[in-house]
């Protein structure tokens, strides 16, 4: 129970990544895929990119290990790689830009993620 909890928690934290870029332009990573899921119907060349496919991938993976009786070790992993990629570069943009919004947006989805890793690595019955 305690590993669907926590990619529940990956899922959800994932969506409260925070961007800002020039001109005032903002938006939360939920708001991102409500666009992109729209694109998806009218414009799908415009959403073939990695850091936009690998992200929503990743959730439609912690999704599915939602609906097993026990979440796989390796889909859990897969997912926390492929949406890490996004919310670990973003985590270095708020470094390197001294962006404490998107720093801070970006913590909770990495320390649960760290904390999964661990503990699905000192848990053995999983595999």
């Amino acid at each position: 129970m305690k590993a669907k909890i926590l990619n529940s928690l990956l899922l959800i934290t994932s969506l409260i990544g925070y961007l800002e870029w020039g001109g005032n332009q903002h938006l939360f990573l939920f708001q991102a895929e409500i666009d992109i899921l729209t694109k998806i119907i009218t414009e799908p060349k415009s959403v073939l990119h990695p850091f936009v496919l690998l992200p929503m991938i990743g959730q439609v993976i912690l999704l599915i290990s939602l609906f097993q009786k026990t979440p796989h070790k390796a889909l859990t992993f897969t997912g926390i790689g492929t949406l890490g990629i996004l919310l670990a570069f973003m985590f270095l943009i708020g470094i390197i830009s001294l962006n404490f919004k998107i720093l801070f947006s970006t913590l909770p989805f990495l320390v649960i993620a760290i904390y999964t890793v661990i503990y699905f690595n000192s848990n053995k019955n999983n595999f």
